[in-house]
């Protein structure tokens, strides 16, 4: 087994563990890159609290730009990606799923690639929880429905 692989692994069980912000908690992370300019974070998040919580927000060093963004179907039956400025709204004890062809973090002008077991920095920005910093690893062989092993 190779050094690079073992920290590959290393890295992935860390960085596949939850992340806690008061009541909120981030949950199997990933990101990928969608082109050399553009990429999206996906994860799960969970409201273990009595009260609702609202994702307005996320930011990032990684991307010139970072927006919340699900995908729509519009008037003629296409779906379209498109920006949900208002949030989401994470109710009391709920989940909200971030995953291709939904719900996704989008980076927009990368400041530089997404390359396959590194990390970006995000922060996901909460009405009530405050920002949740975390570092999501860069998988680039998952397939659109994978789940970490792990949660």
């Amino acid at each position: 087994m190779s050094l690079k692989f073992t920290i590959a692994v290393a890295c992935g069980l860390a960085f596949s563990t939850p992340v806690l912000a008061q009541h909120v908690e981030v949950h199997d992370a990933y990101a990928r890159a969608a082109s050399a300019a553009s990429g999206a974070a996906f994860f799960t998040l969970h409201n273990h609290g009595d009260k609702a919580d609202h994702l307005i927000g996320a930011k990032s060093p990684a991307a010139q730009k970072v927006e919340l963004h699900t995908h729509r179907e519009d008037g003629s039956g296409v779906m379209r990606m498109i920006h949900v400025e208002e949030g989401f709204p994470l109710p009391a004890h709920g989940t909200i799923n971030f995953e291709r062809g939904g719900n996704h973090v989008m980076f927009i002008g990368l400041t530089h690639s997404f390359e396959h077991g590194a990390s970006v920095p995000l922060t996901l920005i909460f009405e009530k929880s405050g920002e949740v910093t975390l570092e999501v690893p860069v998988d680039m062989e998952r397939k659109a429905g994978d789940h970490a092993k792990s949660n």
